[in-house]
């Protein structure tokens, strides 16, 4: 414990972490610095809402999956299935996935197992350079898993499986808490409370943009939010409230005050003032919106900056990407590290419109091009500031979706596959297990050991080993880990830790 924490301050942080397990555990931890917490180190959460289509994202080559996934997926004038490698776009298709012309091959530095192959979405040029220059990994088939399962357990019904599997508010909680809906605690927040040690104001090591998400909450951790244009200001846009700075002050110094005796009051008003404390600090070191490699030169709103516009790949036409907008947001906080004493930070951005039960092909084709082009702008960003090898982004979802169309879309499902981007990260490489798709059986079950029914993905990689990996690499020791993650405990050890990070 600090030698200025005194016994009231501890007995009061202390009662802030009653509330769960993880917890507990974090307060026992935040005791001591870890060495490893040295530097400056960013996790950046991108979560898709809805529920990414997996199995059109990352797509085996291997012969026997081509032939099961065009024929679970090929039906209909506007089949959700992608066309071939090297097929050619026909601009003039009726199909929207002919007009994209074929999937986009994707070469591991390692080879996969027996010779398999595999491919992009053809939207995802960006992300296959990446992979490419080695700067972007695949990590397969991840879900919410708390133990290893295999079909035979699926089927018998042994082993232990997450409550309302697809329900997307509870996968969600689950993707960000390892809890089902009503979570609080998130994985994020916790990581950042543990690892902050050497954090000048702990307010701002949690951010959401556009938002706040159980990821970056923990108790007794402020989480902060901020817009994608910068900090959210209570009171008025600007230094004053009705052309006045004195209306300003005496309305933040009421909505900071408390007046009874109330818990709820209390934690309301000390609440506000972290608030309006952390947004005052944030305004006064953050860069301009055109003042870095974030922004072109001359730009003076999000909206007109040619870096943040992607072209939607059907009509060619080019407009803001808010993903883009808010890892803007996030890039111009970590260039205010130094000025603001951080030395961890968690952010938390995210793009909804996933749920695609229907006219997938269009909407899907449009959410993965700004996932697409948001990666390539937030590497290329972070690369000029300097700072690449200190950020790791990773993508996240409610779950995959079915294998079989609908006819229009895709129904939910489990496991789904992810990118992890950054340069700590081993890039150009697949790690865990590239499904293999088997053809039709009858009663929505497949001949395959991957897939349970509507060929959902089971998964092969549980998201405690997924964020255990990304933890340990944020400077958490393997104890802390299995205190904050305990999903992790029933994982074989070797399972524990991915190779996407050192």
């Amino acid at each position: 414990m600090s030698p200025s924490l005194s016994r009231r301050a501890w007995l009061r942080q202390a009662a802030l972490y009653t509330a769960s397990p993880m917890a507990l555990n974090l307060l026992a931890m935040q005791q001591a610095a870890a060495a490893s917490t040295s530097g400056y180190k960013a996790l950046v959460c991108v979560f898709l809402f809805g529920g990414n289509d997996a199995c059109n994202t990352v797509l085996p080559l291997d012969a026997a999956s081509w032939a099961a996934y065009e024929a679970a997926r090929g039906g209909g004038s506007d089949p959700v299935a992608l066309a071939a490698p090297g097929t050619p776009a026909r601009p003039g298709a009726s199909s929207v996935n002919a007009r994209l012309g074929g999937v986009l091959p994707l070469e591991p530095v390692t080879a996969l197992p027996g010779g398999r192959q595999m491919a992009l979405h053809p939207v995802l040029g960006t992300v296959r350079d990446l992979f490419a220059a080695r700067r972007l990994a695949v990590v397969s088939n991840v879900g919410a898993l708390s133990q290893p399962l295999t079909k035979a357990d699926w089927t018998a019904g042994r082993g232990s499986r997450p409550g309302r599997l697809f329900s997307h508010n509870d996968q969600q909680a689950y993707w960000q808490s390892f809890g089902n809906e009503g979570s609080t605690q998130g994985w994020g927040g916790a990581f950042a409370a543990r690892a902050g040690a050497s954090n000048a104001h702990p307010g701002l090591a949690a951010i959401g943009v556009n938002g706040s998400a159980v990821w970056t909450s923990v108790a007794g951790l402020p989480g902060g939010q901020i817009a994608g244009t910068g900090p959210v200001r209570l009171g008025g846009a600007g230094e004053t409230l009705l052309g006045s700075a004195a209306t300003r002050q005496a309305l933040l110094a009421v909505a900071g005050r408390q007046r009874g005796n109330g818990v709820l009051e209390g934690d309301l008003a000390a609440l506000t003032q972290r608030s309006v404390g952390s947004e005052a600090l944030l305004s006064a070191a953050l860069p301009g919106l055109a003042a870095g490699p974030w922004s072109s030169a001359g730009a003076k709103t999000q909206a007109a900056d040619p870096l943040l516009q992607c072209t939607d790949p059907l009509s060619g036409a080019a407009a803001f990407n808010p993903l883009a907008g808010q890892l803007q947001a996030v890039a111009r906080v970590i260039a205010a590290r130094s000025a603001l004493g951080m030395g961890r930070q968690v952010f938390f951005v995210s793009l909804s419109g996933w749920d695609t039960h229907d006219d997938q092909p269009s909407r899907h084709a449009r959410l993965l091009a700004q996932l697409s082009h948001g990666l390539g702008y937030f590497d290329r960003t972070l690369s000029q500031m300097g700072v690449d090898q200190s950020v790791t982004t990773f993508t996240a979802s409610d779950f995959g979706r079915s294998f079989v169309s609908n006819g229009d879309g895709t129904d939910h499902g489990w496991g789904g596959h992810h990118f992890v981007m950054g340069g700590a990260v081993r890039g150009g490489e697949l790690y865990g297990s590239l499904p293999t798709y088997g053809p039709a059986i009858g009663n929505g079950e497949f001949d395959s050991t991957d897939q349970i029914q509507r060929g959902a993905l089971l998964p092969s990689t549980g998201l405690a080993s997924y964020a255990a990996t990304l933890g340990r690499w944020f400077g958490l020791s393997d104890s802390e880990l299995l205190a904050l993650l305990p999903a992790l405990g029933n994982w074989p050890t070797t399972a524990r830790r991915l190779a996407f990070l050192g």
